[in-house]
């Protein structure tokens, strides 16, 4: 997969493209007649900017996955990703959504999306615990859909931490192999996490003989979507305010990201603010300084 050309992704350098990052006070944006979305005046930066990627990621795992009335959701994964697709998957029809991760972001979940229940896989016993565990939540049989939202680079044991560490493996498989055994028979697995090449220890038994319907999301298709998106922020269907923890100043960018690399501070989605943005709107952050 390396070096394919997938899409013109800003940020994903040559692995897939070859375009650098967009992280910067001007970006020169290609095709930018089709590639840009003018934002109307009620709209603010703060909400208008996600439309890029995490409303647009979120929504395309949501129904590219199916989830549809009545369903019962569980996400891995409790970052902004996973907390749009648990908004997006009650806009769909869900009657129940389950959140599994661990430690603060639970916490947040919590306080800002109440109708979702969480699972804190740190506190269960075992590879099977998350299984058990939603399984029990749900009639014993577990639910309808599981949503992928961690990505395949964080091992839980030691021999997957062996293999991504010799390269024996890219991505761990032992959150896809949650979400197969979680799912009742015949239930559906969306991948929207980014893998990047292999990985071993793949339960393609479950897959199989349950008949699970194991899905890729795949990168989304941002113009599918960003137009009936922004209608849904400007109707207040939607509010991507939720899930910004900080506001940043470009010029603060390198110590933010020694921040994030640290997990301090409670940071998982920043607004980076340059000379250009407009005055923070009501709901946004405060700016943080560095």
């Amino acid at each position: 997969m390396y070096g394919g050309r997938t899409a013109g992704m800003f940020g994903y350098s040559h692995f897939t493209g070859g375009f650098a990052g967009g992280q910067a006070e001007y970006t020169r944006v290609p095709f930018g007649d089709i590639n840009l979305l003018k934002l109307p005046d009620d709209v603010p930066d703060e909400k208008g900017l996600y439309l890029s990627d995490v409303l647009s990621t979120s929504w395309n795992c949501v129904v590219d996955t199916g989830v549809k009335a009545g369903d019962v959701v569980a996400i891995w994964g409790a970052g902004p990703i996973g907390q749009m697709c648990a908004d997006f998957s009650f806009i769909n029809g869900a009657s129940r959504v389950i959140m599994v991760d661990q430690n603060w972001r639970l916490d947040y979940v919590k306080q800002k999306y109440p109708k979702v229940e969480t699972v804190d896989f740190s506190q269960l016993g075992g590879s099977k615990g998350v299984v058990s565990k939603l399984k029990g939540m749900v009639d014993g049989h577990g639910p309808d859909v599981a949503l992928e939202c961690v990505a395949g680079e964080y091992p839980k044991g030691w021999l997957h931490t062996v293999e991504l560490a010799t390269g024996m493996e890219t991505d761990t498989s032992e959150i896809l192999n949650e979400m197969i055994e979680s799912v009742k028979n015949y239930g559906r697995v969306g991948i929207t996490g980014v893998y990047v090449g292999y990985t071993n220890h793949f339960n393609i038994g479950s897959v199989m003989e349950r008949g699970i319907r194991f899905i890729g999301n795949g990168q989304a298709p941002v113009h599918l979507y960003w137009e009936d998106l922004l209608k849904k922020i400007q109707k207040g269907e939607i509010d991507p305010l939720k899930m910004i923890t900080h506001r940043v100043s470009v010029e603060d960018l390198a110590k933010v990201y020694d921040k994030f690399d640290k997990k301090e501070d409670g940071m998982q989605k920043v607004f980076v603010q340059t000379r250009f943005s407009s005055e923070p709107c009501t709901g946004s952050p405060p700016l943080t300084k560095y």
